[in-house]
């Protein structure tokens, strides 16, 4: 993997760059859509590449490593196979899933240990097997295995987390650099950054995952319920520490206004479910701001779901219409906003973009930023 940074905002620490791996070229700041076990939920991998335009694609090693499980995946010769994507994907090592399952799972040193929430059956997720998983999953980058610590966090738990990271990471690397990649193309390994909202942990956790010399870095812990002014404080404080000529990717984050925001920070790569997930549910995100198509003012409302048409949904269907299929439970309701949602995130980090490279990019968030929160 390779990564060249272009420009860098005069006002902000916005950056634009382009990550090349061997499943083609990333254009940064970038939003990966998120296709957890495989598919991202109610869209064609074509209109993923040709309609909403996404350049990276993210996949759950968690997921898929319960199902369909490993054999399938080899034997289908990896995700990109499997699923028919030809550009690149990146997984999540697990550790936030892990996380998540805070009554079926135990940590320890080992690794962690968890029930599978499909049938209940134990597992042991080390961070030596979670890179042998990855390696079958076959995706370009790859993350270390980590332990997400809640919000709020005791700050002995924080910092005792961070260190067992920090340790679980060297074994990660160890098994990474031990091992090839099982397809014809190479893979890449990104270190975590974790210490929940403590300064000083994270400003450690910084340092220690830059000695570590890999070819991007990750920022975790985040978005797991702080408010936002203590993630933006986290993420300024660590992209001070990290190397500027390698990639910054905040791990699930977040809404329009938190992408804007980091991005002035110096983040190049994120990746939410709340584009898909909000859609299905009614909201959709715009340039003006936030809709809930549910509402009955939109019953007789024919104008395109968006003011300039971000995405090829806009100009075919109106808000009238995407109500009326919400409200029927028809699923091409859950599509259309689906659609639109990922299309209105990645204009948006197209258009940061194109605004970083043109100088203009502070003068421009500031108006964004008014527009995006506002409720329609």
């Amino acid at each position: 993997m390779d990564f060249t940074l272009e420009k860098t905002d005069p006002q902000s620490k916005a950056r634009a760059g382009i990550l090349k791996t061997d499943h083609g070229e990333i254009k940064t700041p970038v939003f990966m859509a998120v296709g957890t076990a495989g598919t991202v939920k109610g869209v064609h991998q074509p209109e993923l590449k040709d309609d909403v335009k996404a350049q990276i694609i993210l996949g759950n090693t968690y997921h898929l490593y319960l199902r369909p499980g490993m054999e399938i995946m080899q034997k289908a010769g990896g995700l990109h196979k499997f699923m028919n994507w030809n550009g690149p994907i990146l997984t999540d090592s697990g550790g936030y899933q892990v996380y998540s399952l805070s009554g079926r799972r135990k940590i320890k040193e080992e690794g962690a240990t968890f029930a599978s929430h499909i049938d209940g059956s134990k597992h042991l997720f080390t961070p030596e097997n979670v890179m042998d998983t990855q390696r079958q999953i076959g995706a370009d980058i790859i993350m270390a295995f980590d332990e997400c610590t809640p919000y709020p966090c005791d700050y002995r738990y924080a910092k005792n987390s961070m260190h067992m990271t920090h340790r679980w990471l060297k074994r990660c690397c160890d098994r990474f650099d031990s091992t090839e990649p099982l397809y014809d193309y190479n893979q890449t390994l990104f270190p975590i950054i974790q210490g929940s909202t403590y300064k000083d942990l994270r400003k450690q956790s910084a340092e220690k995952i830059a000695s570590f010399e890999r070819e991007g870095n990750a920022i975790g812990g985040l978005s797991v319920g702080e408010p936002d002014d203590e993630m933006y404080e986290m993420c300024e404080i660590v992209t001070d520490i990290l190397p500027k000529d390698k990639p910054r990717y905040l791990m699930g984050v977040g809404t329009p206004l938190n992408l804007l925001e980091n991005i002035a920070l110096g983040i190049d790569m994120f990746d939410c479910v709340m584009p898909t997930r909000n859609a299905r549910n009614g909201m959709l995100f715009t340039q003006k701001g936030i809709i809930n198509i549910k509402n009955r003012k939109w019953a007789d409302d024919f104008s395109p779901i968006d003011v300039d048409g971000t995405s090829y949904v806009d100009n075919f269907y109106t808000k009238a219409y995407l109500r009326h299929l919400i409200h029927s439970k028809e699923r091409l309701g859950a599509q259309i906003a689906t659609l639109h949602n990922l299309a209105f995130y990645m204009w948006l980090v197209n258009e940061a973009r194109e605004q970083i490279l043109a100088g203009t990019f502070y003068d421009w968030k500031k108006q964004m930023v008014k527009q995006l929160g506002e409720r329609l």
